[in-house]
Formats: structure tokens, sequence, C-alpha cells
């Protein structure tokens, strides 16, 4: 059964959307240093997908960490990416075809998912809360808390506090980019009913992540 359903329409749709995908490729190349497939991996190992899992990557922008959940979750798992901005999900879906794996890309806004209740394993967000304001990021929160099945698991991981310091153009274009604190993620997982299972520094830059799960009953 596809877990395809009608979208909220009534959820905010205030946010900062990303269009020049081509752009958003050549800045993650210089924030990972042309390592983005390594740096992609090492954010979704905290994930700990399993073969057969169902996978959401939510603001999947140009799809390179959806692929790459594809591939861990192997043929009999499923993974989905949505993104506000037609031009990422065009660009994702030529990736996805180019690498031969089948990922369903849908352009959607974060805080009204398509999908019905309960009907994924895992959701991540990564990179992206930082783009919505706070009453989006509350409404993402629940959204993510509809769609995970019972004992699902949640990752999002976004750029914390940078350190003043440093001096890079990356570090300097992000210090003014934007950035969430990880209290304000685990609070917002709180509020929407998960219980939060780890957080801290993902080992990258100021990068924060926090992993929490649905109730074991709905």
């Amino acid at each position: 059964m596809t877990p395809f359903a009608e979208s909220n329409q009534k959820a905010s749709r205030t946010g900062v959307v990303l269009h020049k995908a081509n752009g958003y490729d050549l800045l993650l190349r210089l924030f990972t240093a042309g390592r983005e497939p390594i740096f992609r991996e090492k954010m979704l190992r905290l994930a700990r997908l399993q073969p057969g899992e169902s996978v959401l990557d939510v603001g999947c922008g140009t799809g390179t960490l959806a692929i790459l959940a594809k591939r861990q979750v192997e043929v009999t798992g499923e993974v989905y990416g949505i993104d506000a901005s037609p031009e990422m999900i065009a660009r994702a879906e030529k990736k996805a075809r180019k690498a031969k794996v089948d990922v369903a890309f849908k352009n959607a806004y974060a805080q009204s998912l398509p999908f019905r209740n309960a009907c994924f394993d895992v959701v991540v967000t990564t990179l992206m809360l930082h783009h919505l304001p706070k009453n989006a990021r509350a409404e993402l929160a629940g959204e993510i808390r509809r769609v995970l099945k019972p004992d699902g698991r949640a990752l999002a991981i976004d750029f914390g506090v940078p350190a003043k310091d440093r001096k890079s153009f990356v570090d300097h274009f992000h210090r003014r980019h934007g950035h969430v604190d990880v209290r304000e993620i685990i609070g917002l997982f709180k509020e929407a009913g998960l219980t939060i299972a780890e957080s801290g520094a993902v080992g990258m830059r100021d990068l924060q992540f926090v992993v929490a799960t649905a109730p074991c009953c709905p």
C-alpha cells in the first residue's frame, strides 16, 4: 500500500526554500571538501538503518542522503524524499536514475507531510530545520511524530552555535545563515510526544544531532 496521502493544507508554509539545485550541490562540495557522500554516510549512521525499513528524508535537497539510505535498507526497504523546491526534486530524481536506485521523491512542504499516519520506521531531517521559523519547526515535529510507526526513530541534524574563532568562508556563511540550538530540537521532539534517545555533536564542524523514538503504542 502506498504511504502517500493528502497533505494538511492548513499547515504553515513559511520558511526559506532553496531553488538553485546546482548552487546547493556546489556549496555542499565546499562545506565537505568534496567528500559529501562520506559526510552523508557519517550522518546516516546515527539513524542505524536496517534492511527492509521504510525511511523518509524530510528536506531531501538533491537526494544524496536518500540514495545512500536506499542502499542501506536494500531492495526490501523503501525510501521517500520530500522537498519544497521543485528544482531540488528534479535533480534528486536525476541522481537516483544515474545511481540506479529506486527512491520516490515528491515536491511537498515539511510542515505538511503527504503521507498516511504511522507508515515509516525512520524519519530523518538534516541541515534543514534552520530554514524554518519556530512555528514551522513545531509543525514539522508533530508531522514526524504522526508518520512514524510505533517504536519508529527520528533523526534531526543541524548547525549548532558556530565557533566564533573559525575564519573559513563556509563557517562565515553559516554563522550568518542560521543555526538551531540542540536544546530547541529536543524540546520540539518532546512536545510532539517523542522520547529522546540520544543527542550530541556529530563530530563534523558545528553539527549537532538528536535521535528520538515514537511510543510503542499508537
